[in-house]
């Protein structure tokens, strides 16, 4: 009787070496679904074991004992972008204006042949630029007047400065430039450029060039405030 005491005593002795803990692992409420010992720690084998209960599903796993898969976090949506700002429609470009008043001044020369009233072509090239900006202006009026040097009769040279006045005239109207806005007239020769006393002596080439200033047509674009 008493050798099968100590027997079954021995037998118990073997079993609990068998499960005794050789690693602790710490508690967690994950720990359900795993054998533990009486402090709700994990029981594992020498050879760092786990032992599943009934309970354990692999929703409760845990590390060492199942490896716990990982799930990846959701990626974060990408911050909504804020919509690009309408594109703003560039102001309409300001019509070129004329700086009023203006007066500008041709020589005769570059305008007409010597004691001529015909355009030359360098003359109709002058008055086109001309035209360009009269038709981005704001204008109430043009005066054009016609002007002739000292050579010859006042009287020839006042009808010579009239036409002459009155050909840039019909060449601007030509131009598109409204006709009942422009006034032609010719002064003669009584409004020289020169200085008394200057160009002396007879009708020549000389005296010709040096009274030049004197043959013009004076363009003044008048507009009020």
């Amino acid at each position: 009787m008493k050798t099968n005491s100590k027997s079954r005593f021995a037998l118990l002795t073997l079993a609990a070496a068998l499960v005794a803990p050789t690693a602790v692992l710490a508690q967690d409420s994950r720990n359900q679904g795993y054998l533990v010992d009486g402090s709700g720690s994990i029981v594992t084998s020498g050879s760092n074991l786990c032992w599943h209960t009934s309970e354990w599903t692999p929703a409760r796993a845990v590390e060492p004992c199942d490896p716990v898969v990982k799930v990846a976090a959701a990626p974060m949506p990408a911050p909504a972008m804020a919509p690009a700002p309408a594109a703003v429609a560039p102001a309409p470009a300001a019509a070129a204006v004329l700086p009023m008043p203006q007066k500008m001044s041709f020589s005769a020369d570059a305008l007409f042949a010597f004691d001529k009233s015909d355009l030359k072509p360098d003359g109709k090239v002058m008055l086109d630029d001309l035209s360009k900006q009269l038709k981005g202006a704001n204008y109430d009026a043009i005066f054009v007047t016609g002007h002739a040097d000292r050579l010859g009769r006042d009287a020839y040279n006042q009808k010579l400065s009239e036409r002459r006045a009155e050909t840039v005239k019909t060449y601007l109207v030509s131009q598109s430039i409204a006709a009942d806005r422009i006034t032609a007239k010719g002064m003669g020769e009584t409004q020289p450029m020169t200085k008394e006393g200057e160009c002396k002596g007879a009708k020549s080439a000389k005296v010709i060039a040096c009274l030049q200033p004197d043959r013009r047509v004076d363009v003044e674009v008048q507009a009020s405030k």
